[in-house]
């Protein structure tokens, strides 16, 4: 017997209260002020006769302690709506975003629907550590996530939330707040958010300039595309000090500017790294090496050749050692920097503390060249020095003592062309360069690719070990490919590789087919 379902069961009436519940989430990651903001949204309904459910979930690490904070609320009645804990696909009117990642993970959640959902997103980045993983270039495109959520979302709101508060003196939650009250998308009036942020006695003048800009430019419905040009070099300051050393620096900027023109601001940016990394002497080999490229370069291939050894040159110059890591944690604009970003209470005192690990090699490398290759030449003094040095030690630089440790340390820099670490840099930079050169003979193309290969090799202690450790194998694939039509080509998809995952096991899996097709077998030998 077939049963009538349609007969028998008639659909209940949706309670007409249900309509009158909005439905907002904000997503967040650690440090945006997400429960300031939610706190701010829940007293400015509260001023509107609205009641408020607020809950709030914690994400995931890769999101740097991302959290979802979920709002319901009406207005008051005799009998008010039971409130859902969390939010749920299809079923939210308005999503905040603090960053443009977390706008993309709330379409990919179903969270954000064209029929009915209003999102308003900050287009500034905040990395999430699989993208800060990534030993090259691993930060997500945020053109893509503005191009799905013009199409996701019933109404699109976007620009950098994150500089308009920092402009502003404020958090980004003052000026993600102005966005949801400009955006219209709540009924209330904008005097209840100011309201809001007054009740809450801190920071208010400043949060209230970031709340106006925040306001201003949802109410225009901005959409903010990420920049796709260049930025241009900032200017250079005019040199400052002794009459000799402003002459001698004049002279090597002269030197650079005529550079061939392709190559002249990057040469221009090298010298000033290379000079502020030691000295002007230091300026001019970084010079002299550059136009040693340019002699053998092709002004019909607009000087690619050059304008990659001008950039690669200088990074290999300025290597992060000992002394220069001492050297910039003491300079007084990183101290300015940290209390901008920072913005410590009037009056509130700030502690800074610096984390050290020390190795055998770091110690060794600060040495006298000829002693420190006797030392490392010595399995049982580098166990004792490791053992003595390589251990976790925090200096608080906000404290006399260990800030002088460190400033010493510093300017022992003058000393660096006489160390064990200097030597080594400079021999493997040379034989780098000659490499270059041997296969400009043979294979332009390649030659830039080989120059290029230097942007594996950077860092401090384990982790410019590892690059280097990746430099040297990938040049050891190039050398099997030398000669080859695509060996340009193969040299590029090497470094690539390497740069695609820490551990290199994309580098061994690319090395292992370019040995396939060189005759070579896994043990290097030819087949």
């Amino acid at each position: 017997m077939a049963l009538n379902i349609a007969s028998e069961f008639t659909p209940k009436r949706q309670d007409p209260a249900l309509d009158q519940i909005i439905k907002l989430a904000v997503m967040a990651v650690g440090g945006q002020g997400g429960g300031v903001l939610t706190n701010w949204i829940e007293d400015c309904a509260h001023r509107n006769g609205y009641v408020v459910q607020a809950t709030s979930v914690a994400g995931v690490a890769q999101r740097t302690g991302a959290t979802i904070y979920y709002m319901e609320m009406a207005p008051a009645q005799e009998r008010n709506p039971v409130f859902s804990l969390m939010p749920a696909a299809g079923d939210v009117d308005i999503l905040v975003a603090a960053e443009m990642m977390e706008a993309g993970r709330a379409i990919m959640r179903g969270f954000v629907t064209p029929d009915r959902t209003t999102l308003i997103a900050s287009s500034h980045r905040a990395l999430a550590v699989s993208e800060k993983m990534v030993p090259g270039d691993g930060i997500a495109d945020s053109e893509e996530v503005i191009a799905t959520a013009e199409i996701a979302a019933q109404r699109f709101i976007a620009f950098d939330m994150e500089k308009m508060a920092i402009d502003a003196g404020s958090m980004i939650s003052a000026s993600l707040f102005g966005a949801l009250a400009g955006s219209g998308a709540l009924p209330f009036e904008r005097e209840s958010f100011e309201a809001a942020i007054r009740a809450s006695g801190r920071g208010v003048e400043a949060s209230l300039r970031a709340f106006a800009a925040g306001f201003e430019a949802a109410a225009g419905g901005i959409v903010e595309r990420p920049s796709s040009g260049k930025s241009k070099l900032p200017a250079a300051s005019t040199p400052a000090g002794p009459a000799r050393l402003v002459e001698k620096w004049n002279a090597l900027e002269a030197r650079a500017t005529d550079l061939p023109e392709s190559v002249r601001d990057m040469a221009l940016t090298g010298l000033r790294a290379v000079v502020d990394f030691q000295d002007l002497d230091y300026g001019r080999e970084y010079l002299d090496r550059v136009e040693t490229v340019l002699a053998q370069d092709d002004a019909f291939k607009g000087h690619e050749l050059t304008l990659e050894a001008a950039k690669y040159i200088a990074k290999a110059m300025a290597y992060d050692d000992v002394f220069r890591v001492a050297d910039l944690k003491t300079r007084g604009s990183r101290f300015a920097r940290i209390q901008t970003e920072m913005k410590p209470a009037s009056g509130a005192q700030m502690k800074l503390t610096e984390f050290m690990h020390p190795r055998a090699e770091e110690i060794v490398g600060m040495m006298p060249s000829r002693l420190g290759r006797r030392l490392s030449a010595s399995q049982s003094a580098m166990r004792l020095i490791d053992k003595l040095f390589n251990r976790g030690r925090r200096l608080r630089t906000d404290r006399l003592l260990p800030f002088a440790q460190l400033y010493v340390l510093g300017g022992l820099r003058k000393y660096r062309r006489g160390t064990l670490r200097h030597a080594i840099e400079k021999q493997h930079l040379e034989d780098w360069l000659v490499l270059v050169m041997t296969y400009r003979k043979i294979d332009y193309a390649l030659a830039v690719e080989t120059l290029r290969n230097r942007r594996l090799v950077k860092g401090y202690s384990d982790t410019h070990t590892r690059g280097l450790s990746k430099f040297d194998r990938v040049m050891d694939g190039v050398a099997l490919l030398a000669g080859r039509d695509d060996a340009a080509h193969w040299c590029k998809l090497l470094r690539e590789a390497a740069l695609a995952d820490e551990k290199g096991d994309q580098l061994e899996g690319a090395l292992k087919t370019v040995r396939s097709f060189a005759g070579q077998s896994e043990s290097g030998h030819q087949a």
